[in-house]
């Protein structure tokens, strides 16, 4: 089973997510005071305007590719519905890869194996023991989305004490986990796959999307977890169990036989009883049925603690849950769609404001400051991705290491070449169809 790729992920490291709106970064550009003039600000817009455009075009290019490579990996697939053997390798990966490049342009990163492996043995809100069988699967993966600091107050001894403790958690949280398949799995394995995960048909891809969760509390996300009995929990319980229990199998003890005495003698083995004889057995079955109910009130204990552990973890997990499955598409598709217009107007605005070319460096700093200053938030802009954005729609110049970019007028006849040449049904060399059908034209400038 694969858990992560050993990148570094934890809290201390500063996010690349932008966690402002795109529609705020733009306002509060265009109001920075550089643009001098009303021609130059609504130039701008129009930039930005076509900037997203192209992103939004491009990405739904990608959310087609997601929608298809998922099809036969959803677990609310027909359970009969299936992929050649052949291809599924091929397939899965091809969906892993596709679905990992738009969670980057999101923004998401994904959870080092080290962190699953503290959240197994550590917990925050969750203060039940988990076990989450993950030889089950074939793969879990975790990533996760800006993070931020709080404070819980737990509580323990029965809610007598209160502690307070600060605690890392994750704004934005995506799990990933992939089911095994009927060939990979023995008959022991597909029964316990069974009682775990239910009706999820072997070879389906979960994708679920959380909101908020503590980085300690990522085991109890596991679709299939099981609540485990602390130490203190088996001694609250087997204690008591064993103080009732011994005198009344003392006291059974010596009056046990002569109940099978009784018992013999109504079914003719016996020849006969004495009247002791049948008190003592009658104060056998008392006790046996003591014994009975003294054993279901413990049971009837555990079950209620076992379902207020479970309640616990419905309350503080499971209520944080945003979506599921293909329903995640549409979310991670528009939030890499807005990470990717607010890096791309940043990078522009900047490098087109700037009364001299800057450095990669100089550009970054610049930017990272801005942010910090408008909006109080600290994050490691990934200003080579934003550059790379410029460059492939050719709105970067290059001279050595110094950075520049054409101004908005002649921006906006770039990008407007590059929408058109999306289509190119409606060429001017060509003549036009002398029979005109119904189908609309594609939009041109």
């Amino acid at each position: 089973m694969t858990t992560g790729n050993g990148h570094d992920t934890t809290s201390e490291g500063r996010d690349q997510f932008i966690p402002v709106r795109k529609s705020d970064i733009l306002d509060a550009l265009v109001g920075n005071g550089l643009l001098t003039d009303d021609t130059l600000k609504a130039q701008f817009r129009q930039v930005c305007r076509m900037l997203g455009a192209i992103f939004h075009y491009e990405y739904f290019e990608r959310l087609e590719v997601l929608r298809r490579d998922y099809y036969y990996f959803n677990p609310e697939l027909d359970r009969h519905a299936r992929i050649k053997v052949e291809n599924a390798e091929r397939a899965y990966g091809e969906l892993i890869t596709s679905f990992t490049a738009v969670l980057k342009g999101a923004n998401f990163v994904e959870v080092s194996h080290e962190e699953i492996e503290r959240a197994h043995r550590e917990s925050v809100l969750v203060t039940v023991n988990l076990k989450a069988p993950v030889d089950e699967f074939r793969e879990v993966r975790f990533f996760r989305r800006g993070h931020h600091d709080e404070t819980f107050e737990l509580r323990k001894w029965f809610g007598l004490r209160r502690q307070k403790i600060v605690a890392s958690v994750y704004d934005d949280v995506i799990l990933l986990v992939a089911t095994k398949s009927e060939d990979e799995a023995t008959a022991k394995k597909r029964k316990k796959k069974r009682a775990g995960l239910g009706k999820i048909r072997p070879g389906a891809v979960l994708l679920k999307y959380f909101r908020n969760i503590a980085s300690a509390d990522l085991n109890a996300l596991y679709p299939n977890v099981r609540i485990v009995m602390s130490l203190f929990d088996k001694l609250f319980f087997s204690v008591p169990a064993l103080a009732g229990g011994i005198p009344i199998l003392i006291k059974l003890a010596s009056t046990i036989t002569v109940l099978f005495l009784v018992v013999g003698f109504y079914l003719g083995v016996s020849a006969a009883i004495h009247e002791d004889q049948m008190k003592s057995a009658l104060a056998a079955l008392s006790g046996l049925v003591a014994l009975g109910g003294f054993l279901m009130q413990q049971w009837v204990k555990y079950q209620r603690q076992s379902l207020k552990y479970q309640k616990e973890l419905t309350d503080n997990v499971y209520y944080r849950n945003i979506n599921n499955n293909a329903g995640i598409f549409d979310y991670i598709i528009g939030a890499a769609e807005e990470q990717e217009c607010k890096e791309a107007f940043l990078a522009y605005y900047f490098l087109s404001t700037s009364p001299t070319p800057l450095t990669e460096a100089e550009l970054d700093q610049r930017i990272e400051k801005w942010l910090s200053d408008k909006f109080s938030i600290d994050i490691d802009f990934e200003v080579d991705d934003a550059l790379a954005k410029l460059d492939r729609l050719e709105l970067l110049r290059r001279d050595g290491d110094r950075l520049s970019v054409p101004p908005p007028a002649d921006a906006l006849v770039r990008l407007d070449y590059h929408w058109d040449n999306y289509f190119q049904y409606n060429v001017p060399s060509q003549p036009a169809p002398a029979a005109a059908t119904a189908t609309p034209e594609p939009a041109t400038s």
